[in-house]
């Protein structure tokens, strides 16, 4: 069966599920994806058995009330989406910008999930004030109510009856994880959380996500964290702290949607890591693409290397 994706989020983890995945340790009772977004490995995880129940969370409440009502009422909630796609006219760009201002105004989940799906990239853009911001996109009108239909069924028979919705900082909605669970992080990355290009709801400073990371690592909790990369010769961010404790790989995302806008081929790879009690499972990466870049990649850096950090070492 295909997994079913009702929200194309520009950064979604579905092709890397598969890549992700295998360092899920098995049996885990709880599985925990505290930055929902398209909430991709969650949908991979449900499919494949991988944990009991699980919990979706994010900062974003409305994103969190449209899973909801995706899991909980999927054809009410089809529906409604037919009705906001099925009333834009042909040529009329407009249209987007008046469910756009209907949405700052009121927060209707549905109408977030028209503008992902018809924005430029499905790449979401929130300003300083919490206002969705981007732009439509000409070429297409976004995914179509049959398939989203189906695909909103779909999610819901994977998740009905064994998923809770928690709206909060990622910590707040992880706050219960054990050892005996495994939270799959996907913040912010550090492009867009310094600097001129802040574009989601929050974002997470880099001091704010060690400080999490060593919180979770106290507690004995199992984790896997997407964070930054490079794209061509274009590195994003330095790898994180030694103190850590953090096994890094690297894994291919693919080619690089805007360098092809700009006429370049260049391909975006992302870092993952793992923390010691998943690292032990599984230490080395399982293809040769990843084996290689390990090898040319540096290691962890020193803490005092992290951009702006001020964060002590852990024990001191």
């Amino acid at each position: 069966m295909r997994i079913p994706h009702p929200v194309p989020y520009q950064g979604s983890k579905r092709r890397l599920a598969p890549l992700i995945a295998p360092h899920v340790p098995g049996g885990a009772q709880a599985f925990f994806e505290p930055f929902a977004g398209s909430a991709a490995m969650t949908l991979y995880a449900a499919r494949h058995g991988l944990a009991k129940r699980f919990v979706l969370g994010d900062s974003l409440g409305d994103i969190v009330e449209l899973w909801r009502g995706i899991v909980e009422r999927p054809g009410e909630t089809a529906a409604r989406y037919r009705a906001v796609w099925s009333a834009q006219p042909h040529g009329d760009a407009e249209y987007f910008n008046r469910v756009r201002a209907r949405y700052n105004r009121d927060h209707d989940p549905v109408d977030l999930l028209y503008l992902v799906c018809r924005c430029v990239k499905n790449a979401v853009r929130f300003n300083a004030r919490g206002e969705f911001t981007q732009s439509v996109d000409r070429r297409r009108l976004g995914m179509h109510p049959d398939r989203m239909h189906a695909a909103m069924l779909g999610a819901s028979a994977l998740l009905r009856g064994r998923v809770e919705f928690r709206h909060g900082d990622w910590l707040h909605t992880t706050a219960d994880a054990t050892a005996r669970d495994f939270a799959y992080l996907d913040p912010p990355y550090l492009g867009t959380s310094t600097g001129r290009d802040k574009r989601y709801h929050r974002q997470l400073a880099p001091n704010d996500l060690i400080e999490g990371l060593e919180r979770l690592r106290a507690r004995g909790v199992r984790f896997a964290l997407s964070y930054d990369g490079s794209t061509g010769s274009k590195q994003y961010g330095a790898p994180l702290p030694a103190h850590l404790g953090l096994t890094r790989l690297l894994i291919e995302a693919g080619r690089s949607s805007q360098a092809t806008l700009a006429g370049r081929d260049e391909r975006t790879v992302e870092s993952l890591y793992l923390s010691p009690g998943v690292a032990a499972l599984d230490a080395a990466p399982r293809d040769g693409f990843n084996r290689r870049l390990a090898r040319a990649m540096p290691a962890n850096v020193k803490h005092e290397d992290w951009p702006g950090s001020s964060v002590g070492r852990a024990g001191d």
